[in-house]
């Protein structure tokens, strides 16, 4: 026989805490799931339950005009809303519940409607919808038209090249890192990464490697440095840019390495000029559904017949294609992502063979922890940097994202291409 044990429950009268426990529990599927404790002192929920402090009626505010993630996220954001233990707890607590609750089906009634709206009257929650957080993107024009995108891309890899550097490795790679071993240390991953998409490309002293969405330079610099590759980076990042340049500067590759300002689009040589390997990491989400076919056939049209081309990128399963109303209002605008599968054929489409897919999802969950560990030791000079609101965004992000691909809601693959019309070099034996 199984005994069922209440949780202890605060109760504090007809505070605003328990007003708002009766108003949401229709919508929760049951108790309120989370330890509630609300601006004017009041509490109500289970003790044992991650607390969830509603610092200000904005917090509700912003919820009422968008409800979810979006609302959820702002308030947060901008300290309205704070969960003072640990986020990855509170959140992986909040899908649980979520999960067992079946609360992503069905339609909350229409008496659970009417009583979330009397609790909003009583507490004088209607009106204007509070200003967007300063740190929420405001990118504007047609959608992936060139200029959009440099405003997309310089809201998230523009902030600051300091920040980066505080949570970022050495090399500045700002992708999946390949923990091969157990115990590599965020910068000994991020190196067998780069190494391990060299030896896929099979780069050796001499050959022109293209590398589109060259980021702060990290593969083009190790290409160059450890394989003698010719390497051409280009990103439409200008801080990036000029990082990457200082860093081909200090390492003495300038006759190896140039780093152009330069969108994707504009980055194929001309017939005869082929490069021999091109690679691509995790910038294809960015690029958007309907130029993805684009973005394909440059990767194809850049290389030369025969040789080959790696793309890593992100996948994502489920209705919402892109990051995520978070994601792409305060980090990466206009992101879109598919299941592998879809990006397999969108490549296979533009001419290019698949070859190899190679999933690295678990990779990126120890990657992200590297990032977060650095993040929280340096939290104190980020916030100078950026200021609080930043610093929240950031730790949302790193926390949300690692266990997005923790729970499987997101993956990251490198897919290996090679580009008919001449034979192919690549190994019967795959040692990488």
């Amino acid at each position: 026989m199984t005994t069922v044990t209440e949780r202890p429950r605060t109760v504090s009268g007809d505070r605003v805490a328990d007003r708002l426990a009766r108003a949401v529990e229709p919508f929760a599927g049951g108790e309120l799931p989370v330890r509630l404790a609300a601006w004017d002192g009041s509490v109500a929920g289970p003790a044992d339950a991650p607390l969830v402090e509603l610092r200000s009626p904005d917090a509700l505010r912003r919820l009422l005009w968008h409800p979810g993630e979006l609302g959820a996220a702002q308030a947060y954001v901008t300290g309205e809303l704070d969960v003072p233990g640990d986020l990855d707890v509170a959140l992986t607590h909040a899908f649980a519940v979520a999960r067992e609750r079946g609360l992503r089906s069905g339609r909350p009634s229409l008496r659970a409607l009417a009583g979330a709206l009397r609790t909003a009257v009583g507490l004088d929650l209607l009106g204007r919808p509070p200003a967007p957080p300063a740190t929420q993107a405001r990118v504007r024009g047609r959608l992936h038209s060139k200029a959009r995108d440099r405003s997309a891309i310089s809201h998230h890899y523009d902030v600051s090249t300091d920040f980066y550097s505080l949570i970022l490795d050495p090399s500045m790679a700002y992708s999946c890192g390949y923990h091969v071993t157990p115990g590599l240390s965020l910068e000994e991953a991020q190196h067998a990464k780069l190494s391990l998409v060299c030896r896929k490309l099979g780069l050796e002293p001499g050959m022109r490697l293209l590398d589109v969405g060259c980021g702060w330079g990290s593969l083009s610099l190790h290409a160059a440095e450890h394989f003698g590759a010719r390497v051409v980076g280009v990103t439409i990042s200008a801080e990036q840019q000029r990082y990457a340049e200082q860093a081909v500067r200090r390492r003495g590759l300038e006759d190896l390495v140039e780093i152009r300002l330069c969108d994707y689009r504009d980055a194929v040589p001309l017939p005869g000029a082929e490069y021999d390997a091109v690679a691509s990491l995790e910038m294809g989400e960015h690029v958007g559904e309907r130029n993805y076919p684009t973005y394909a056939r440059v990767l194809h049209d850049a290389v030369r017949p025969g040789g080959r081309v790696l793309v890593q990128q992100m996948s994502r399963t489920g209705p919402w294609p892109g990051g995520g109303p978070f994601i792409e209002s305060f980090i990466a605008p206009d992101m879109y992502m598919r299941p592998v599968g879809e990006t397999a054929g969108l490549l296979e489409a533009s001419g290019l063979e698949l070859r190899d897919v190679h999933a690295l999802r678990e990779h990126y969950v120890q990657t992200v922890a590297g990032w977060i560990e650095r993040f929280e030791q340096n939290v104190d000079q980020l916030t100078e940097l950026v200021g609080e609101e930043m610093v929240r965004v950031w730790r949302l992000y790193l926390v949300g994202g690692s266990m997005a691909f923790r729970d499987g809601r997101m993956g990251v693959d490198q897919l290996l291409l090679v580009r008919p019309g001449a034979p192919h070099d690549l190994p019967a034996e795959r040692t990488w």
